[in-house]
């Protein structure tokens, strides 16, 4: 009889429903958003990569290599390493003040959770762009910010805040908080309490508990909430054209420079596009492979 079990045991995770008709009807309209609006861009933007680029702009079809050979130039590598260095920056920032937040949402009696993440999404509810502009009235010499360290007398003259790489990383911080609190909070919520007064009870100190219990135990919801800030953080141009002024040039700005701006380069702004596609299909791929694997 225990033989019997055991055999079911064995057997019962390999059996596979198969997707009905109705099923695939279902996901049909998700399908078809995909393919349209993520498949098909991003073919066309990989057909452009390899286009030259028109007299008057526009695209000619001649096959060249010599987006992918400019985008290796030293100016656009230091601006794509500055990218690199914001988004990671904010990611960190976010991590830092994030965690703190999403630990103590999740570990918050029941009735108090629905209050606090719905605090948390309440910047959603109004316009990105507004929520950038508001940060011009508090960083600005005449701003909020700077009258209140003025009137504390912490300062003798406004501090130029505004138009700076901090304020490009706070509009960043900012922007994306929300989606490293989320998935973090998610990992807190389900995390066994049995385990983490289990190395209490074997003397572990609280820090060692936290960085060996908590953290392991955390770790899905710190890697999906890093994905999610770090991703979008590295191609966003709107925070750096409203709180930097076009002052601190970033990847975004570049590419968008490219379909809108002077330069109509719509075949290097789309080299410059696949290469941050490649960038981050690898941050997936490098993270997959971190992730541990369940038994």
């Amino acid at each position: 009889m225990r033989q019997e079990l055991a055999d079911i045991s064995v057997q019962e995770p390999s059996r596979q429903r198969t997707a009905t008709p109705l099923a695939w009807l279902l996901l049909a309209p998700l399908l078809v958003w995909v393919v349209t609006f993520v498949v098909a861009p991003t073919l066309i933007m990989l057909v452009y990569s390899f286009c030259q680029r028109g007299t008057l702009g526009g695209v000619v079809y001649d096959f060249t290599m010599t987006n992918y050979a400019a985008v290796l130039d030293p100016t656009y590598l230091r601006i794509l390493v500055r990218s690199v260095v914001f988004a990671a920056i904010t990611t960190g920032a976010c991590l830092a003040i994030g965690y703190p937040v999403a630990y103590y949402i999740g570990r918050a009696p029941q009735r108090w959770r629905n209050l606090l993440i719905m605090l948390v999404m309440v910047p959603f509810w109004t316009s990105f762009l507004i929520r950038t502009y508001a940060w011009l009235t508090i960083l600005k010499s005449e701003g909020l910010l700077n009258s209140l360290l003025l009137q504390l007398g912490m300062i003798s003259e406004p501090l130029q805040m505004l138009y700076t790489p901090g304020a490009v990383v706070l509009g960043l911080v900012y922007t994306f908080l929300p989606f490293m609190i989320l998935p973090i909070y998610t990992s807190v919520e389900k995390l066994d309490n049995a385990l983490v007064e289990a190395a209490f009870d074997l003397g572990a100190a609280p820090l060692r508990a936290f960085g060996k219990v908590i953290v392991p135990m955390t770790l899905p919801g710190i890697t999906a909430g890093m994905l999610l800030v770090f991703v979008p953080a590295l191609g966003l141009y709107a925070v750096n054209d409203v709180l930097g002024g076009g002052k601190v040039d970033m990847i975004g700005n570049i590419i968008e420079n490219q379909f809108k701006g002077a330069a109509r380069n719509w075949p290097f702004g789309a080299a410059l596009g696949m290469t941050l596609v490649v960038a981050f299909a690898a941050a997936l791929w490098y993270t997959g492979r971190r992730q541990p694997r369940e038994a």
